[in-house]
C-alpha cells in the first residue's frame, strides 16, 4: 500500500502545469476571426495582450478586429501605438490606417496614410489596395469638384431644396423639383434615384420600382438602387426580393457620411435594428445632425433595441434642430 501510494505522489508532482502564452491566445484570436466570431476573438486578444503589452503583432490584430467590427477609431489607437513603438517596423500599419479613415470619410487622412505606405512599400502586400484607395478618393474629389465647377450654384439650390422636401416626407413637392433636375443635369444620377424614392411614396409604386430596375441594370452596384429596392420590396412585402437587396448593403461600407446615413436608416426601416444600431454609431454626427432623417430612425432604433433614455435624448436634441419633427410621433409609437 505505501508502495502505490508513492508512486500516485511520483506520478502527481510529474505532472507539469499548463501556463498560457501570449502566442496560445493569440492563435486561439485569430483562429475565432477566421470564423468570424469577433467578440470571442477580441477577447483572446485582449488576453495576449495582457500577457505581452509589447508585442506589435498582437495589436495589429486586435486593430484588425476592430475595423471589423467598426470600432475605426479604437483601431486607430492601436496602429497608432505600434508606429510610435517600433519606429516604423510594422509599415502595414500605414495602409491599415489609410482604410480606416477612408471609412471615417476622413478622405485627407487617408490620402496622406496610403501615400506613407506606398512610398515605404511600394511593392509591399497591400500596394495594389492603397493604390485602389488613392484612386477611390481622387475620383471622389474630382465628382465633387466637377458638380462645384459646372453651374454650382443653380445645382446647390436644387440640391438643398429637394434635401429639405425629402427629409420631411414632402414626396410632391421634391417630384416637381426633381423632374426639373434631370431635365437640366442629367447625368446626375442622385436625382434619378431620388424621384423613384418619392415617387414610390405618393403612391406609384410599381412605376417607382420599375424605373429603379432599369437603373439598377445601368449600375449593378450602385447604392442608391439597392437601398430604394430593399425598401421598396419590404413596403410591399416581396421579401425575397427585399433580402435580396438588404444582404448587399450589409457588405457595403461607403465613405460618404450622408451615404453611410442612407444605409443605416434603410436597415432600420426594414427591420435590421442591431446592424443599424452599429451604422449610427459609426456616423460623424457633426456631419449628419442636419438631417432629420438622422434623429428619426436613430432614436426608434434605439428605443426598439430597450434604449428608451437614449432614444428619448436623440429625439429632443433632434425636436430641437428640427423643430418639424416635434409634429411626428416618437420613436415609442
Amino acid at each position: 500500500m505505501q508502495l502505490e501510494k508513492n508512486e500516485k505522489i511520483v506520478k502527481t508532482n510529474n505532472v507539469i502545469p499548463f501556463i498560457p502564452t501570449g502566442d496560445f491566445y493569440f492563435a486561439k484570436g485569430v483562429e475565432s476571426f477566421r470564423k468570424r466570431r469577433f467578440d470571442t476573438a477580441l477577447k483572446w486578444l485582449k488576453k495576449a495582450v495582457d500577457t505581452e503589452p509589447n508585442n506589435p503583432l498582437y495589436q495589429c490584430q486586435m486593430s484588425i478586429i476592430y475595423t471589423e467590427t467598426g470600432a475605426y477609431h479604437k483601431a486607430n489607437q492601436l496602429l497608432t501605438n505600434v508606429l510610435q513603438s517600433t519606429g516604423d517596423q510594422y509599415v502595414d500599419c500605414y495602409y491599415l490606417l489609410a482604410n480606416n479613415y477612408a471609412h471615417l470619410g476622413l478622405l485627407n487622412d487617408a490620402r496622406k496614410f496610403a501615400i506613407s505606405y506606398l512610398d515605404k512599400e511600394p511593392d509591399g502586400d497591400f500596394s495594389e489596395d492603397a493604390k485602389t484607395l488613392l484612386d477611390l478618393i481622387e475620383i471622389d474629389d474630382y465628382d465633387e469638384e466637377d458638380w462645384e465647377l459646372d453651374e454650382e450654384d443653380e445645382l446647390l439650390v436644387y440640391q438643398e431644396t429637394v434635401f429639405h422636401h425629402l427629409e420631411n416626407n414632402e414626396w410632391n413637392q421634391a417630384l416637381v423639383l426633381l423632374e426639373e433636375m434631370i431635365l437640366l443635369f442629367p447625368d446626375y444620377k442622385t436625382a434619378h434615384h431620388e424621384y423613384t424614392h418619392a415617387l414610390f411614396f405618393t403612391g406609384k409604386r410599381e412605376e417607382a420600382i420599375q424605373k429603379e430596375l432599369e437603373l439598377l441594370e445601368e449600375d449593378p452596384n450602385n447604392l442608391y438602387s439597392h437601398t430604394n429596392l430593399a425598401l421598396f420590396y419590404f413596403e410591399i412585402q416581396e421579401y425575397e426580393e427585399y433580402q435580396r437587396h438588404i444582404r448587399a448593403l450589409l457588405n457595403i461600407y461607403p465613405i460618404h457620411e450622408q451615404q453611410k446615413l442612407r444605409i443605416a436608416t434603410t436597415l432600420a426601416r426594414t427591420g435590421f435594428l442591431k446592424e443599424a444600431n452599429i451604422r449610427f454609431r459609426m456616423l460623424d454626427k457633426g456631419v449628419v445632425k442636419s438631417h432629420i432623417s438622422y434623429y428619426r430612425w436613430y432614436s426608434m432604433t434605439a428605443y426598439r433595441l430597450g434604449e428608451p433614455a437614449k432614444a428619448l435624448a436623440l429625439w429632443e436634441e433632434g425636436c430641437r434642430r428640427h423643430p418639424k419633427l416635434s409634429e411626428e410621433e416618437g420613436p415609442w409609437h
